[in-house]
C-alpha cells in the first residue's frame, strides 16, 4: 500500500533529515514509527502527504508515486489519509460536531451526508454526548478524541498519528491507544509516530525505528522497543 523507496531529504541549510530510508506498509497494517525528536519522523510523514518532495528516492501510495504527483491530484491523495496532531488543532469557535463536520465540508459532502456520518464517527470515538460542546469545554482526552473523529470521518485508508499522546496523561494515553487499536481492527491502517516507549509497548505491533534520519530497526509484531 505504501512504500518508501530509498528516500533522502536534505533541506537548503544542508541538513539531512532522512537518509536512504526504505520500508513498506501493507494495507490495514498498524506500525509504530519510533524515534527521538529530530529523528525524521515528521519529515517522513510530510513527504507521504505530499507537503514536500524528497531530494532522492520515491514515496509510493496505492501504486502511485506521491513524489511525481501533479499538484492538482494532491487534494484527492490527502483525502485517503487521516492525520492526527499532538496539539489537536481544533477550531475553538466551532462545536465538536462542527469541527468534525468541517473535514467533510472541505471535501464537498452534502449536509445530509454530514448529518448521517458525523454522529457515527463521534459514537465510534466515544464522545457523541459532547457533540454540542466547544473545545474549551472538553478534557485533553476528549479533545484528542474529537481530532481522531475528524481524522476518520473521511473514511481514510490509513490514519497517521504524529505524537498523538504527547499532551495527555497516562490514563488518557492508554485510552487513545485502545481507540487506535479499535480503528485498526475495523480495517484502517495506522502509522503511529512517537518517541514514547510505553505507547509502543502498549501497541505491541510492528516497530520501525528512525535515528538521525535512518531506519536502524524494523521489528515485527510481538517485539518490544526497549
Amino acid at each position: 500500500m505504501i512504500y518508501f523507496d530509498n528516500v533522502t531529504k536534505t533541506f537548503s541549510n544542508n541538513c539531512t533529515a532522512l537518509n536512504d530510508v526504505s520500508f513498506g506498509v501493507s494495507k490495514g497494517e498498524f506500525i509504530s514509527l519510533v524515534g527521538k525528536s529530530g529523528a525524521g519522523k515528521s519529515t517522513l510523514l510530510g513527504l507521504l502527504l505530499g507537503y514536500d518532495k524528497p531530494t532522492k528516492g520515491d514515496i509510493v501510495f496505492e501504486e502511485v508515486s506521491v513524489s511525481k504527483m501533479k499538484q492538482s491530484r494532491l487534494p484527492y491523495h490527502r483525502r485517503q489519509i487521516g492525520f492526527i496532531h499532538q496539539d489537536f488543532k481544533l477550531l475553538p469557535q466551532k462545536t465538536v460536531f462542527e469541527n468534525v463536520a468541517f473535514a467533510l465540508e472541505v471535501f464537498g459532502k452534502s449536509q445530509s451526508e454530514i448529518k448521517r456520518i458525523v454522529p457515527q464517527a463521534l459514537d465510534l470515538v466515544g464522545i457523541l454526548d459532547k457533540a454540542e460542546n466547544l473545545p474549551e469545554q472538553l478534557s485533553g482526552g476528549e479533545q484528542q478524541r474529537t481530532a481522531i473523529a475528524r481524522g476518520i470521518v473521511i473514511q481514510p485508508k490509513v490514519l497517521i498519528a504524529d505524537e498523538p499522546t504527547g499532551n495527555l496523561d497516562v490514563f488518557n494515553t492508554r485510552e487513545i491507544v485502545k481507540l487506535f487499536q479499535k480503528i485498526n481492527q475495523l480495517g484502517t491502517g495506522i502509522i503511529l509516530a512517537t518517541h514514547n516507549r510505553e505507547v509502543v509497548n502498549m501497541v505491541q505491533k510492528r516497530v520501525v525505528v528512525l535515528e538521525n534520519g535512518k531506519v536502524i530497526r524494523d521489528e515485527q509484531k510481538g517485539r518490544y522497543y526497549l
